[in-house]
C-alpha cells in the first residue's frame, strides 16, 4: 500500500489549495504593497471556483481587505443561491 501511495499520492482537497492560495496572495501583498492590487484576480478566481459547484451571479461575491493596525481582515461573502 505504502509503494501506491507513493505513486498516486491523494490529491490535495480545493478547500486546502484554496487556503493555501489565500495565504500566499496575502504574504506576497504584505511584502509588495506597492505591487498590483490582488483583489480583482481573487475575485475572478473565487467566482470560477464557486461556479464548479453552484451557479453564483458574480454580484453576489464581496471581498474587501480591512486594516486594523498592524492586523489585516480579508473579508469574503458569497450568497449562495436557494435550492
Amino acid at each position: 500500500m505504502a509503494l501506491l501511495s507513493f505513486l498516486f499520492p491523494p490529491k490535495p482537497k480545493s478547500a486546502t489549495a484554496a487556503k493555501e492560495r489565500l495565504q500566499i496572495i496575502i504574504a506576497r501583498e504584505r511584502t509588495h504593497r506597492a505591487g498590483p492590487d490582488f483583489l480583482p484576480a481573487l475575485h475572478r478566481e473565487l467566482i470560477e471556483v464557486i461556479s464548479k459547484y453552484t451557479k453564483v451571479n458574480a454580484d453576489d461575491i464581496k471581498i474587501s481587505l480591512d486594516r486594523q493596525g498592524n492586523l489585516e481582515v480579508l473579508d469574503v461573502n458569497v450568497v449562495l443561491p436557494d435550492n
